[in-house]
């Protein structure tokens, strides 16, 4: 209902669907904008009562008003970080369909950008399990193209690589290298020579020592970065964890006023602990649209890469043939427990990386050790094969889940082949957890796969894999409670429901227009529903016709 107070609105939209995600108003017709935030939402006759000669009247022509976006969780560096990296991702977001496509894929980008001598040749979206091949790639593979060039083509899950022999040179592994704990290193067959593929812990000193762009070049890439999350919605996102070197970046760039979306940073553990000079405003309003919001730890891998880390094992075995396969967790549990104690005497959150049931119950764990306060929304990030009873334990602990049922499509069907199908289809339970009254969110985990809120939106509802076939069919959920979890849910999620997440009264003006209503028609075309425009505190900043004001 439209508020009692005299105002004359900056902005006035209507004639469209107006979906506001406020349960006690869900639909109306008008909204009125005044200074960046709601200022009444009504009748068409209620709201333009309010019109004055400034105000702007925004026709929708039919098309469909919600609130802005809210990442559930992603990697918002990535996007800083891509420019020049080569897309060898399976289709339909990349060519790497086989060994071969990816081969040519990359000679084609050296033909285009001659390398260096010993410059990296890098590439993102690498996934064994959508090959042709029927196996992973190794050394052997890129050795003939690329005999002096290091290669690193980064794993889809963004938890390890494939290398070539003189990338795993540079790096300084070889024969003699031992496997970290809470590391992969797949060996060749009969010898203890790298394969080339690194999961997990065997991993991410690789990351660390790959080259960075300038911090410069990064700043400068902030616009484009900000863009990818803006022409899919997104208003708020997120980046988790922040490399600790990103953090003065970050700080930089929000001194500079260079942010036009809000960004929650979080902190990674290990720094986490190693700071000496927490403060305690990790819930304080943000100023300048970027802030510190608490703390992410990284406690197990991938199931799509066999390194999640569950109580059961895979049917499939181990990535590098092991039997019995579990996963690996890549902390310990006294780690665990030791971050999450601090980060509950310092009020900030916790995000928990867990796929795996086992990895959950580990969590659960250090949750309770440290107390088990309901009041800090701990947010398991994919809780993706989280089992019934731990759904229990959610709502008895005041735990949530960021669930990822984009991995119905991209890995459905690997689930169903190394995991069986009673864990594959309750992967990303968000109908039962709803059932339970559990708030979560729904993500994408860029770049794991693409920012892309509709195609998020359509997985949950859908729940169709690569193949079509269903993973989970009483799983899937109805498309309002789809869109909660991308609008106020996730705004929940941040300790910001008051001031995000739905057209309300006296709530920023966050919003989005679609080209069409997801919550009519057919459900399988919700993928196809278009972002034409994103607005950020009542100003334009992403719209499809160009005309960006930011």
């Amino acid at each position: 209902m439209m508020t009692s107070a005299t105002f004359v609105p900056d902005v006035i939209y209507l004639g469209g669907d107006i979906i506001t995600m406020d349960d006690e108003n869900l639909v109306v017709e008008a909204v009125a904008v005044k200074d960046g935030k709601i200022a009444a939402v009504g009748t068409k006759a209620e709201i333009l009562q309010t019109c004055g000669a400034s105000t702007r009247i925004v026709d929708l022509k039919g098309r469909t008003l919600l609130p802005g976006f809210i990442d559930g969780h992603s990697h918002f560096f990535q996007a800083l970080m891509i420019a020049d990296y080569v897309n060898v991702s399976a289709p339909p977001v990349g060519p790497g369909s086989s060994i071969a496509d990816i081969i040519a894929t990359l000679k084609e980008q050296v033909a285009a950008r001659p390398l260096q001598s010993g410059e990296w040749l890098i590439g993102y979206g690498y996934d064994g399990t959508a090959l042709s091949d029927g196996r992973e790639a190794n050394v052997d593979d890129f050795d003939k193209d690329f005999t002096e060039t290091p290669l690193v083509l980064v794993h889809v899950s963004g938890h390890g690589c494939i290398m070539n022999s003189a990338g795993l040179r540079t790096v300084g592994i070889d024969a003699n290298t031992p496997t970290p704990a809470g590391g992969v290193t797949v060996r060749k067959p009969g010898s203890n020579e790298p394969a080339g593929l690194l999961m997990e812990n065997s991993w991410f000193p690789v990351l660390l020592a790959l080259p960075k762009p300038s911090p410069q070049l990064l700043l400068d890439n902030l616009d484009k970065a900000q863009q990818m999350y803006a022409r899919t919605g997104y208003t708020t996102v997120q980046d988790a964890p922040v490399d600790p070197k990103v953090m003065p970046l970050y700080r930089k760039a929000a001194d500079e006023g260079r942010f036009y979306l809000d960004l929650n940073g979080y902190w990674e553990s290990h720094a986490f602990l190693a700071n000496a000079t927490l403060g305690n405003d990790f819930r304080s309003p943000r100023p300048d649209q970027y802030r510190l919001a608490g703390v992410k730890i990284i406690a197990d891998g991938s199931p799509q890469a066999k390194t999640a880390y569950f109580t059961q094992p895979y049917v499939t075995g181990g990535p590098g043939g092991e039997k019995d396969w579990r996963g690996t967790p890549t902390v310990t549990q006294e780690h665990m427990n030791a971050v999450v104690k601090k980060a509950y005497e310092h009020d900030a959150q916790v995000l928990v990386h867990c796929n795996g049931d086992a990895t959950i119950d580990r969590l659960l764990d250090a949750h309770k050790a440290a107390g088990a306060p309901r009041d800090r929304r701990t947010t398991v990030i994919h809780s993706q094969f989280v089992r019934r009873d731990q759904l229990d334990d959610y709502v008895q602990l005041g735990v949530n889940p960021s669930f990822f049922t984009n991995h119905a499509f991209f890995w459905g069907d690997v689930h169903v082949r190394n995991l069986g199908r009673e864990r594959a289809y309750f992967s990303s339970p968000m109908k039962t957890a709803r059932s339970l009254g559990l708030r979560m969110t729904n993500h994408s985990d860029f770049l794991v796969t693409p920012l892309d809120t509709m195609f998020i939106l359509w997985s949950a509802v859908n729940r169709l894999s690569r193949s079509g076939q269903t993973i989970g069919p009483d799983e899937r959920i109805s498309v309002l409670d789809g869109l909660k979890a991308l609008t106020i849910d996730g705004a929940y999620q941040y300790f910001e429901e008051d001031r995000k997440g739905s057209i309300t009264a006296g709530k920023l003006a966050d919003l989005v227009i679609l080209s069409a209503n997801p919550m009519k028609g057919d459900p399988a075309t919700i993928k196809d529903i278009r972002v034409l425009e994103t607005i950020k505190e009542g100003r334009t900043v992403f719209t499809s016709s160009s005309q960006v004001e930011k």
